[in-house]
């Protein structure tokens, strides 16, 4: 599943397409497109793992659940994957295994933009106020909830608790004051980072714990685990990973 950060990467490839009229629409996807055809983008927006494709008289709404992709001035071929395909002057962007749907409400009456990690009005403290609202919850499931840090998926949430030296089955309100400011700095430092590791095509690389086998900092064996509630794959080190009770 693609993370916020790789959908700011998206969003600035389609620039081009900003301001441009959609000459064609092609789709294998159960919502009714018919409108868009000679509609021009008004904007392009992201939310955390949502991209948005603002439209003149309503938006696409694009998730990429856990396997979809997009390519963009491709030439292709006739793929039962393709759940949307638009068309403009200057070239064509295709959307494949993912969610397709309509909105017709305003976006910023739907979606809380201080939630989204990579976004510049980020707020800090309103997540704080989030995580206080959740003391029986697993640190895990915390990073995971879209509500508190929108962007942040499976690769975030493992590297971060590394990062920081947290052990993932941690209740939230066990967590000491100090290490809860330091799991959303660095939430919002990690996803940076991914953003920035990402655009080198070297983000692989540069994981120290997740799909790995070995604590680098200690030299022990990893635990896989699918912790909490999202039953997500979790790789930590129960040796420097500290689990406060």
């Amino acid at each position: 599943m693609p993370e916020g950060p790789s959908i700011i990467i998206l969003k600035e490839a389609v620039q081009q397409f900003k301001g441009k009229k959609i000459t064609d629409v092609s789709e294998n996807a159960s919502v009714d497109i018919g409108s868009f055809k000679g509609q021009k983008v008004r904007d392009i927006r992201s939310w955390g793992k949502q991209f948005f494709i603002c439209l003149e008289k309503n938006t696409i709404r694009i998730h990429f659940l856990l396997f979809g992709s997009y390519s963009i001035n491709e030439q292709t071929k006739p793929d039962k994957s393709l759940r949307l395909g638009l068309f403009f002057p200057n070239g064509a962007l295709y959307f494949y295994t993912c969610s397709v749907k309509i909105i017709q409400a305003d976006l910023d009456a739907l979606y809380d933009w201080e939630a989204d990690v990579m976004s510049d009005i980020w707020d800090a403290s309103r997540a704080r106020e989030k995580l206080k609202a959740m003391p029986g919850t697993m640190v895990c499931d915390a990073l995971l909830d879209q509500k508190v840090f929108s962007g942040v998926g499976n690769i975030i949430k493992n590297e971060v608790l590394y990062r920081i030296m947290l052990h993932p089955e941690t209740r939230v309100g066990k967590i000491p004051p100090k290490k809860i400011s330091e799991l959303i700095r660095e939430t919002r430092n990690y996803s940076f980072d991914f953003l920035n590791w990402k655009k080198a095509y070297e983000l692989k690389k540069h994981w120290l714990a997740h799909t790995k086998k070995t604590c680098p900092r200690c030299n022990l064996p990893f635990i896989k685990k699918y912790c909490g509630k999202t039953h997500r794959r979790s790789f930590f080190c129960e040796n420097c990973q500290v689990k406060y009770d």
